[in-house]
């Protein structure tokens, strides 16, 4: 599914049964399947994506990672190569602008139970020069 920042907001701010009644889109960042980095919520606002985790963080969501031919909701690394290379370029960018920045994770690294993104932060970090992360 090819959503951006347009729908995921939607289905953010809707009330439920068809939203989750938030104030605004959880994330900061949405990185569409073509590679197309959109924002979202202000950086200076505390984002929705990560219990406990939000005040302090900066939430990119790339669009995919779920198996639609499969069993509902299963994970699966089905990024673009131009979700990749744009998710690499928005980090060193946010590295620069945030210095001091010690963590970039996952969702399943900060929320037991969560699969996405179903890759390994930490091992994609390390294949694209971002070094191997100190921390497990």
């Amino acid at each position: 599914m090819d959503v951006g920042v347009r729908e995921i907001r939607a289905w953010h701010t809707l009330p439920p049964p068809k939203g989750n009644g938030w104030a605004d889109i959880g994330y900061h960042f949405v990185i569409r399947r073509d590679g197309t980095v959109e924002t979202g919520r202000p950086i200076a606002q505390a984002g929705a994506h990560a219990a406990g985790h939000n005040a302090h963080s900066i939430g990119v969501c790339l669009v995919g990672g779920v198996d639609t031919g499969g069993p509902k909701g299963l994970a699966v690394n089905n990024f673009t190569a131009a979700q990749f290379k744009s998710l690499k370029k928005l980090l060193v960018q946010l590295q620069k602008d945030h210095p001091g920045v010690t963590r970039i994770l996952g969702h399943r690294d900060v929320q037991p139970g969560k699969a996405c993104p179903s890759f390994s932060v930490r091992d994609w970090l390390a294949a694209n020069g971002f070094g191997t992360p100190a921390w497990t």
